[in-house]
């Protein structure tokens, strides 16, 4: 008996020539079944609900769609995403029209979407009142954030498409009411990219230097489809940001949208906006006209009321004549005095003037001069006489101090030491006994003035 056993046992595969059944590797089969798969169901339509949407930093998209019994993963490249009408969200009802395919890697078969839809109005309207009720918690339809409307805005800013009933109705009717400078961004409405140039419009007019004192955000009417961008989360978002105030125009009567919610008015159609912006001129006008008419009547009702109250007070003033009647007589009084007393005022000074005028005669004068010439001689003779240098001219001299100051006594002279001798022509130092001494402090008569001897 052999130590191996036989290759008949099936250890070992074989190869039998002519088998249809050869064996294939994991590669081969996994695109032989992606081949099938995507020959038998080259396009198909697949409704189901949104599970685990997901985009990639690529821009590609990755979902699950599912119903009660199953679920199918699902892919939108990146081209097919961002041509999408709509924002996907977790538990949205879908059409989902593709073709199927493998992803061989991970033993998966999925559904490359190439249109991705709402299933219907049931499923569309539930996506808005899902999105209202996200975008209500965070606050941005509150009525604290609405703004005051401007009463009479000088520049309106009109964000709609630049042609359409819409954008005449509202300018025709401006000219109708208060004409107004308007400013038209134009925009698509509706449509691929028409809620991202909505959104931009409305961040544009607050950019501007010169800003509109109010926007006019405005469509006609339509389905709901046709009126999505005015829901789409990034036009809320920027109604709800905007610093100028913005009244939201979206279809007609019967039309809601999230952006009326935003705005800080809704108009039920772009006419009634025009109106809700402006007031009427004529009206206006007519306004200030009252207005002006009752502020006469005001003022002149005034005017009445303080001249009858000042009529009543001055009753109880008395006349002006007697409260000056007594003034008026003694002015009168005053005035027939005074050139009686101007006249005797100048008698009395002329005869004064005539009395000293004969006491100035020239002979009068002359002996007055004389007699004073003769008194002042007198007097400086007498000063003469009584200088004190006038002994010094008989042979006496005064003794001073070698300060100046004249020694009346011995005890004086004993006192300074050091002496000077005036005599009339001269000084001369000495001193007491011949010896110096030093000089000590004494009492000294102080010299008097004396008028200089001539």
């Amino acid at each position: 008996m052999d130590d191996f056993p036989s290759t008949d046992a099936g250890l070992l595969a074989t190869e039998t020539p002519g088998d249809n059944a050869p064996a294939l590797s994991v590669s081969e089969l996994s695109f032989a079944l992606k081949r099938a798969v995507e020959d038998a169901f080259g396009h198909v339509r697949v409704r189901g609900e949104i599970s685990g949407w997901k985009r990639a930093a690529s821009g590609h998209c990755y979902l699950t769609l599912k119903d009660e019994n199953a679920c199918i993963d699902g892919v939108l490249w990146r081209t097919q995403a961002s041509a999408l009408r709509f924002r996907p969200e977790d538990g949205i009802e879908v059409i989902a029209t593709g073709r199927l395919t493998t992803y061989p890697g991970r033993s998966r078969y999925q559904i490359v979407i190439e249109r991705l839809e709402l299933a219907g109005q049931g499923a569309l309207m539930a996506l808005l009142d899902k999105r209202r009720r996200a975008l209500e918690a965070e606050g941005l339809f509150a009525a604290e954030r609405k703004k005051r409307l401007p009463f009479l805005p000088r520049t309106i800013g009109v964000v709609t498409s630049p042609t359409g009933a819409v954008i005449r109705d509202i300018l025709h009717r401006l000219a109708d009411r208060c004409p107004s400078h308007v400013v038209i961004w134009p925009v698509p409405v509706q449509g691929e990219g028409a809620a991202a140039q909505i959104a931009a419009a409305i961040h544009g007019f607050n950019a501007r230097s010169e800003r509109p004192d109010l926007l006019i955000v405005a469509r006609g009417g339509g389905s709901i489809e046709d009126l999505w961008a005015f829901n789409e989360e990034e036009v809320v978002r920027a109604v709800a940001a905007s610093a100028i105030p913005i009244i939201s125009a979206v279809g007609h009567e019967t039309d809601t949208s999230l952006c009326d919610f935003a705005a800080d008015m809704r108009a039920p159609t772009p006419t009634a906006a025009a109106e809700i912006a402006v007031p009427v001129r004529a009206e206006l006008l007519t306004q200030l006209g009252q207005l002006g008419l009752r502020a006469s009547r005001c003022a002149e009702r005034t005017r009445e009321r303080a001249a009858e109250r000042l009529e009543a007070c001055l009753r109880h003033f008395p006349a002006r004549d007697s409260l000056l009647a007594p003034q008026h007589q003694r002015l009168d009084e005053l005035a027939e005095r005074l050139p009686r007393g101007l006249g005797g005022r100048l008698s009395h000074a002329r005869a004064d003037l005539g009395h000293a005028a004969g006491a100035l005669r020239p002979s009068l004068l002359a002996a007055t001069y004389r007699r004073a010439g003769d008194r002042l001689e007198s007097l400086w003779r007498l000063a003469q006489l009584a200088h004190p240098n006038r002994p010094l001219e008989r042979g006496y001299a005064r003794i001073e101090d070698r300060d100046g100051h004249t020694l009346v006594s011995s005890a004086a002279a004993k006192s300074a030491g050091r002496l000077r001798l005036v005599f009339s022509d001269g000084r001369v130092d000495a001193t007491v006994d011949g010896v110096e001494r030093p000089r000590r402090a004494s009492y000294v008569a102080p010299k008097p003035d004396q008028p200089k001897l001539l």
